[in-house]
């Protein structure tokens, strides 16, 4: 029978100020702070698939199958099946089913120019009322400036809340393919113009320039 007399607990991390790999034990969970685009929560939810679907309009619900596109506002979710609900105030919910080798993938604008927040799962789950969407089984969640990850956390269950601006991560029991030590993980870089981002790429100049080849120098009197 399982023990549940202790809670696991919660670590706060604040991103941009550290540069760090974090390990935790499993069943710890973590925080950390992401600005979403705030307009999306009052864009309309649109879908489409490869497949036929079912519309259920009696208890609104929407299940459509392969290769299917959810979009709201500069939200994306991917997945090979989804089932979309409307709750008697009018908001949606839905349920993205991918699989442990083609997962189901969120991405959404971050309230910051060129920034972008993706993450994938075996199953998400989106919350239209609270923003909030869930990344479930063997899970990950990044923060990408352009093309460049700096931010990532991955565990068993990931909450993305973008109204708190908050991740909350979960490690897994039993671990994973992709992660064997069923612990949560989290990689952070420092925002790009602080203190501590310039001190880290002057370091990382002077390392390279360091490991470079010295350059030859000609001897005095021409060749020996």
């Amino acid at each position: 029978m399982r023990n549940t007399r202790f809670a696991p607990p919660l670590v706060s991390i604040r991103p941009f100020r550290l540069l760090f790999l974090l390990g935790l034990a499993a069943l710890a969970a973590a925080s950390l702070p992401a600005r979403a685009e705030k307009a999306d929560r009052f864009k309309p939810l649109k879908t489409e698939s490869d497949l036929p679907g079912r519309i259920d309009l009696l208890n609104q619900v929407v299940v459509l199958n392969g290769n299917v596109v959810v979009t709201k506002g500069t939200i994306v979710i991917h997945a090979a099946r989804i089932e979309v609900r409307q709750s008697p105030d009018g908001y949606h919910t839905a349920i993205a089913f991918g699989s442990p080798t083609q997962h189901a993938t969120f991405r959404q604008k971050r309230d910051e120019p060129n920034e972008w927040i993706e993450g994938d799962a075996e199953r998400l789950e989106y919350d239209g009322k609270s923003d909030v969407v869930r990344f479930v089984n063997n899970a990950s969640w990044r923060l990408l400036r352009g093309a460049e990850t700096t931010n990532e956390v991955s565990g068993n269950l990931i909450t993305y809340d973008s109204a708190t601006e908050v991740v909350n991560v979960v490690g897994g029991t039993p671990a994973t393919a992709s992660n064997p030590s069923g612990r949560v993980r989290a990689v952070l870089t420092p925002k790009e113009g602080t203190a501590a981002a310039l001190e880290a790429a002057a370091a990382a100049a002077s390392a390279a320039s360091a490991a470079s080849p010295l350059k030859s120098t000609p001897s005095i009197g021409g060749k020996k």
